[in-house]
């Protein structure tokens, strides 16, 4: 990971769905561009992230390669099924470096609605106004990645890549 990855992302607080949404974009490009080897997404449904866009669809693609890993938390993931096609077609091809868990009895305004990267993070503190902050800072990594270990150490396996049925 080079600097230029951090620099590229913006510092501080962010308000609003737009802006929430660039970001997203901006975030899983620059994991595509910059090579980072591990991504949390954590969500308590994912509903009003981009993940259906082709072009967050691409740069998924682009960042997945031997060697990289993929944590993805939501509460339920049922909406994301319905909702985002395109993502759950990258889950299903990438499924050998994606572990999906579920945290179905958090409360919705609990979990954390976050992307966790090894350079930079996007916390939403206000999911119904869309407002969080993004950083590079150390201790901000720091503490995003414990708060969602803890979260982790409560879920379960969900979200499978192949549904078997009879």
């Amino acid at each position: 990971m080079n600097m230029e990855s951090t620099q590229a992302l913006p510092d501080g607080a962010f308000r609003g769905r737009v802006a929430f949404e660039q970001l997203v974009r901006d975030a899983l490009e620059a994991a595509a561009r910059e090579g980072w080897r591990e991504l949390i997404l954590s969500d308590a449904s994912f509903e009003d992230w981009p993940l259906g866009e082709r072009a967050v669809a691409q740069s998924l693609a682009d960042w997945s390669q031997s060697g990289r890993k993929c944590i993805l938390l939501a509460r339920r993931w049922d909406d994301v099924v319905r909702r985002h096609a395109r993502f759950v077609t990258w889950r299903r091809t990438w499924s050998h470096i994606i572990d999906a868990r579920g945290c179905p009895a958090a409360d919705p305004q609990e979990l954390p609605s976050a992307i966790w990267t090894p350079a930079w993070v996007l916390e939403r503190r206000d999911v119904a106004h869309c407002h969080g902050y993004t950083g590079a800072e150390p201790q901000r990594r720091l503490a995003l990645r414990e708060n969602l270990a803890e979260w982790l150490s409560k879920s379960t396996p969900a979200f499978p890549a192949v549904t078997l049925g009879l």
